[in-house]
Formats: structure tokens, C-alpha cells, sequence
């Protein structure tokens, strides 16, 4: 169990505190950081999960509304934003684990699980192994397994790379020495971004003075490449991940960026066709993270989702 004593204690980092959220850390077999926003009420907390080579800082932009009617907290699963992996597993399986010991340990309640990418693979697998936790999931350009399409050239040569072993180290180490904070944020918004231009420039500060802290920690380029190539071994294999999506009874909504190059929007498609029962919806130019790219659009699609199941009442 947690140390009751070590709940929210303070981040000694706040990247997010200009967007009026108060980091914690809490000693999960080392150290998880976590971003809380509101106040606890009476409805359901919402719990964000970022993706890979993400943080609590994907969610910046949409968190502060939804904390208006409810509590909010965007977890940094360990080897990424500010929870170091030590001597912790990183793929998808350990970071389930820890996801769960956050949500039963931490918050003690059934939330609304929100989960982008590589998070939305793990929330996934929380809501169908632990239904007490989730009352509602949002997938927001989950990883899917891929369509029967060619994947985006550019996007398959960089994953190849990171699989490939000693090439997706030496791939990582040259990036790191040849680039500058910023640069390493801009190259991730290019990837994930439909029109990169619309990213906001708070975000992109932040986003660079969290790298430029990440440089000065132990490496964790490892812990990016175990989570990296478990990630793509799940894609590989995807029947029981496939199985896991038709087990979930809680109320699901899938957004997906028709524009998304790291997960075709026919794989969505293709996935929602096979759980009628969840809601979808494909918006129109948008790439991977609409909840950086078209904030007030993916809230639009959320509160009225939310409200429509009565799940957060205004």
C-alpha cells in the first residue's frame, strides 16, 4: 500500500502551475508525479493518461475547463514527464499495474478515464480488468492495431528504428545531441500535430523547459524504447487486445483525428464498426492530440459525450 504520508507531496517542478495545476508526487515502487486540478465533488474525477514520449503536459489545455465541474488529475506514468522509471518495467503491462495502484490507492473512486495514444491502449486494459475503477472511458487516437492500409512511410521507419535493437539507442542519442529542447518538441508536434501552426506557444515553452529538465536526469531513453517496442508487440498481436475492447460495459467514446499518422483513422473506424455500442466521433483535420491541436473542439465533443450520459452534471 501507499504510505499515507507521501500523498501529495509536492512536485518540486511545476510545469503546470501557469495553467492553475498543483503538481504531487506519491512513492509507487518509486516515485509517480501527478497533476490535480479542482476540486473534488461529487460527480466522477476525471483521470488523464498521456502516450508515449508524453507527459501531464498533453493535457494542459483542456484540463483547466474540465476541473470547472470536476476534479481532474493527468498522471506521468514512470520513465516519463517527471515520474523517473528507476529500476520499474515501463511497457504496456507495468505501466497498467501502476495505473491501477494510482486510481485505487490514489484516488479512491471510480473516475472518468481519459487516455491519448499509448494511454489509451493502457485505460483500456484497466477498464476491462478493473470495471470497479472506470465508470466511463474516453479514447482519445488510441493505439490500434493498423488497418489493412500502408502505414505512413515516415512513421513506420521511425518505429522500425526504435525495435530494431543498438538502432533505436544510437537513433535516440543522436537526437538528443543534435537537437535543442525546442527542436525536440517541434519534431513531436510535426509528428502528431495535422497543422503544427496551431500549437500554442505556452505549451510549446513548457513542453521544451520539461525536456531541458528530462536532459539533466539519467537517461531515460531505455524506458522510452522498452515502452516503445511492448507497445508495438501488443499491435502485433492483436487479438487479445482486440477481445479486451468488446469485454468493456462502462459508456465509451472514441475520438479520432482523421489526419492522424501514427494510428490510421481507418483503424478507428474500423474498431468503432466492431463496438457499436460505444460512441464515436472522427474529427475533420485534425491530427494525433486533439486535445493540443483543437482543444475547444475535442471539449465540445467530451462535455456534450459527459452529458448525454449523465455523468458530470452542470
Amino acid at each position: 500500500m501507499v504510505d499515507p504520508n507521501r500523498v501529495g507531496e509536492p512536485a518540486q517542478q511545476e510545469f503546470a502551475q501557469r495553467w492553475g495545476g498543483a503538481g504531487s508526487i506519491v512513492d509507487l515502487d518509486g516515485p509517480v508525479h501527478w497533476v490535480e486540478y479542482g476540486e473534488e465533488t461529487e460527480f466522477p474525477p476525471v483521470v488523464m493518461v498521456h502516450g508515449l514520449g508524453g507527459s501531464h503536459l498533453n493535457w494542459v489545455r483542456i484540463a483547466p475547463v474540465l476541473a470547472e465541474r470536476t476534479r481532474v488529475l493527468t498522471v506521468d506514468l514512470p520513465g516519463f514527464g517527471l515520474s523517473p522509471s528507476g529500476r520499474r518495467r515501463t511497457g504496456v503491462g507495468a505501466n497498467a499495474k501502476v495505473l491501477h495502484r494510482f486510481l485505487r490507492d490514489v484516488v479512491g473512486r471510480p473516475v472518468i478515464l481519459m487516455g491519448n495514444s499509448m494511454g489509451g491502449m493502457i485505460s483500456l486494459f484497466e477498464a476491462a480488468a478493473h470495471p470497479e475503477t472506470v465508470s466511463a472511458l474516453v479514447l482519445v487516437d488510441p493505439a490500434l492495431p493498423v488497418a489493412q492500409r500502408i502505414p505512413d512511410p515516415r512513421i513506420a521507419a521511425q518505429f522500425a528504428m526504435y525495435f530494431t535493437p543498438f538502432v533505436g539507442e544510437r537513433f535516440l542519442q543522436y537526437s538528443s545531441r543534435k537537437l535543442t529542447d525546442r527542436q525536440l518538441v517541434e519534431r513531436m508536434i510535426d509528428l502528431c500535430f495535422a497543422d503544427p501552426s496551431r500549437a500554442s506557444e505556452d505549451s510549446l515553452d513548457a513542453a521544451a523547459a520539461l525536456a531541458g529538465y528530462r536532459r539533466g536526469l539519467p537517461s531515460e531513453d531505455a524506458a522510452f524504447l522498452q515502452a516503445s517496442r511492448s507497445l508495438m508487440r501488443v499491435l502485433a498481436r492483436p487479438r487479445r487486445y482486440l477481445d479486451t475492447m468488446r469485454s468493456i460495459a462502462q459508456p465509451v467514446l472514441l475520438l479520432h483525428g482523421d489526419r492522424d499518422r501514427l494510428v490510421p483513422v481507418a483503424a478507428a473506424r474500423k474498431v468503432a464498426t466492431a463496438n457499436p455500442r460505444w460512441d464515436s466521433v472522427i474529427l475533420a483535420d485534425v491530427g494525433h492530440t486533439p486535445q493540443l491541436e483543437v482543444p475547444d473542439t475535442m471539449l465540445d465533443r467530451v462535455l456534450t459525450w459527459v452529458d448525454r450520459h449523465g455523468l458530470i452534471d452542470v
